[in-house]
């Protein structure tokens, strides 16, 4: 049987050869402006048809469940997966968010993946993270009126297509040598806000280039009170670069106890990786040429440098309540603390004018023993829910995570570990697939459960292990 176009024999296909399977063939053809065009062969009718599909490709804005929507259709994402393989295409990265850390483990030299996947002290409190959302389970509904959903979710005066967040994750070139431009090229394919570390490889003002028109946020880690010179160096310009929303991060003021760097004897911050807005900024630049460096550039005594810019913003003194209002008088943007797990410390936010919180355990990285993130979420909700934000991360992996978390209070999630997996394996693509992964598995699990938008997340779709 043949498909042809006036004299010309475009695709020529031998029934005979496939009846023996009783099924439907498709040969993929030919693509143009995002249509598919494929050949169907039906053995039991002994026929070929010409068919098509239209979809966006993984590198244009996301699609729309129908023309006249204006919300995007996470879950054809999947679609797209399957489309390509229709052209012996397949993912390049697994979709399996289980077997994201073991790809990234099998390409990483064992300092890098020690460094992402290593958590404090015994582990325990990383795995306290996962057990917290095993407790919970979704209850589903059926025969609802959710076809097209609604992801989106409103942020500090700001409307997102989704409530996902890429999280604070530093020294990104240990991963992939594109670093942090390349996750935040993937955030902005996603329109997902892109979180910048204060530990990043890459300066901000670099980072804002490869983000684009993407949202973004700056996350600082806290020098002491005598550098405020430097942090208010750091907030201008990360402010001057685009960066609307500041995080800070209240548990990262000393590396904690990690047995995998430990072991590998390794912190990358020493070999200058992770230092990139200390060792760019011409306030630091300064005070170590007069200092510390003793007449010396930066550039001329870089491994000193490094290590004093570590010293700088890990330097083992804690910032106190007080301190809060030096960071409310040197920004004029929603400032997010990071770090909250007790009730306590959540009203001592409110009371500091805190527009919203970050309910975290740095994923497990900074102490161990402690109550696994997710368990500490429903508490603290109920006691400030209705006077500031409260965002989520620590232990987010499928969208059934994120809809647990979300129904238990949070506004939106910080995802972390994944992201960062998916950059080791391909760069740019690897963790804009595990991005796309992550918003289809939740758009679509969403709707399977009966639900069509953010709002109806609530305690009554979760029942608990008694």
């Amino acid at each position: 049987c043949s498909f042809r176009f006036g004299d010309v024999n475009v695709f020529s296909v031998n029934i005979d050869k496939y009846r023996a399977f009783s099924s439907t063939f498709y040969f993929f053809l030919h693509s143009v402006n995002y249509w598919d065009l494929y050949l169907s062969i039906d053995i039991a009718a002994s026929s070929v048809r010409l068919g098509s599909y239209r979809y966006s490709t993984a590198s244009t804005a996301m699609p729309h469940h129908e023309s006249h929507s204006s919300h995007p259709n996470y879950g054809s994402y999947q679609q797209k997966i399957y489309l390509d393989g229709l052209k012996g295409n397949r993912p390049i990265l697994t979709a399996d968010p289980h077997k994201w850390e073991g790809a990234a483990k099998a390409v990483l030299p064992a300092s890098s993946y020690g460094y992402i996947a290593g958590a404090a002290g015994a582990g325990e409190t990383m795995d306290a993270n996962r057990v917290a959302f095993r407790k919970w389970s979704i209850i589903p509904r059926m025969l609802q009126d959710n076809t097209i959903r609604d992801l989106s979710v409103e942020l500090f005066g700001t409307k997102y297509p989704s409530p996902v967040l890429v999280a604070p994750v530093g020294v990104n070139k240990i991963f992939h040598h594109e670093g942090e431009c390349a996750v935040a090229r993937a955030a902005a394919k996603c329109s997902v806000p892109y979180i910048m570390s204060t530990a990043s490889s890459t300066p901000p003002e670099e980072i804002a280039e490869a983000s684009g028109s993407g949202s973004r946020w700056f996350q600082l880690y806290w020098p002491p009170n005598e550098d405020n010179e430097i942090t208010l160096s750091m907030l201008s310009r990360a402010k001057s670069a685009g960066f609307t929303t500041l995080v800070v991060t209240l548990d990262l003021w000393a590396l904690s106890w990690r047995p995998k760097d430990l072991d590998n004897a390794y912190v990358p911050f020493y070999l200058g990786i992770g230092d990139a807005i200390g060792l760019t900024d011409p306030v630091f630049q300064k005070k170590w040429k007069e200092g510390p460096g003793k007449g010396k550039s930066v550039e001329d005594d870089f491994q000193n440098a490094c290590m004093g810019w570590e010293k700088t913003v890990f330097s083992g003194n804690s910032h106190t309540w007080e301190d809060i209002k030096f960071l409310k008088e040197n920004w004029d943007g929603p400032i997010v603390l990071k770090g909250i797990q007790s009730v306590e410390d959540a009203e001592l936010a409110v009371n500091a004018g805190i527009d919203g919180i970050v309910v975290s355990n740095h994923g497990g990285r900074q102490y161990d023993g402690a109550i696994g993130s997710l368990g500490a979420l429903p508490g603290i909700v109920d006691a400030v829910g209705d006077k500031l934000t409260i965002l989520f991360d620590s232990g987010i992996r499928t969208g059934a995570d994120i809809m647990k978390a979300l129904a238990l209070g949070a506004k939106a999630v910080l995802v972390g570990r994944p992201i960062f997996y998916g950059l080791a394996v391909s760069g740019e693509a690897g963790a804009e697939h595990v991005l796309r992964c992550i918003l289809a598995d939740l758009d679509m699990n969403m709707g399977l459960v009966g639900l069509k938008n953010l709002k109806q997340l609530s305690r009554k779709i979760l029942t608990s292990e008694k």
